[in-house]
């Protein structure tokens, strides 16, 4: 197989079902596995990866390793199949939900396939809008209520409500946190790449 370490694709991310559209657009290694996907999305959303999630491609489900599912129905470990390894002819579409209690679904869409950019550290943000709703608030359907109830201050649970949402602000993204929650990923693997080729190095030497 072709060394394709170098190789990038776009991806848009959608949270599905919301109004106006919260989304991300990243560029990642195709490389990457399903484990490693899964810390961008979080990254990129600003979730803090602390509830069961899992990634669904052509029906086959990926996510933690046994052991680490707390006894859900069995799916492949995501972190042994590479994103390259489920890629289709110019465009993939893959299904990933996190928290299967609030069940926020994501829609990743993987275009472009190229070679990344030399000096260029992946995965990378490109452009998104909104900020994610916060976690543990009921999903999409509590989350736009949550939203209704802090834009009337009459409403009983008003006070309640804007104590548990704090300052959040579902208009307000912050790209640099996303950016260096993405850089850190990046450089890691970018440690990783230089293992390996000093590893190859020293073999041939």
């Amino acid at each position: 197989m072709t060394d394709t370490f170098d190789e990038i694709a776009t991806v848009r991310i959608d949270l599905r079902d919301t109004d106006p559209p919260i989304w991300r657009q990243v560029e990642v290694p195709t490389s990457i596995t399903l484990k490693g996907l899964h810390d961008v999305v979080q990254a990129a959303m600003g979730w803090f990866d602390c509830h069961l999630w899992e990634f669904t491609v052509d029906r086959q489900r990926y996510g933690p390793p046994k052991g680490q599912d707390w006894g859900t129905q069995p799916r492949r470990d995501a972190a042994k199949v590479r994103l390259r390894d489920v890629l289709r002819p110019r465009r993939t579409t893959i299904d990933y939900l996190y928290d299967f209690g609030d069940g926020w679904e994501h829609r990743l869409t993987v275009t472009k396939v190229r070679q990344g950019e030399p000096g260029i550290g992946y995965p990378r943000y490109v452009a998104g809008e909104r900020n994610a709703p916060p976690e543990d608030c009921g999903g999409i359907p509590g989350f736009y209520e949550q939203l209704d109830i802090l834009a009337d201050p009459q409403h009983p649970d008003h006070e309640e409500v804007a104590e548990w949402f704090d300052d959040y602000d579902p208009e307000a993204l912050d790209e640099l946190v996303i950016k260096i929650a993405l850089g850190r990923i990046a450089k890691r693997r970018n440690a990783a790449a230089a293992r390996m080729a000093k590893k190859k190095s020293n073999t041939a030497s």
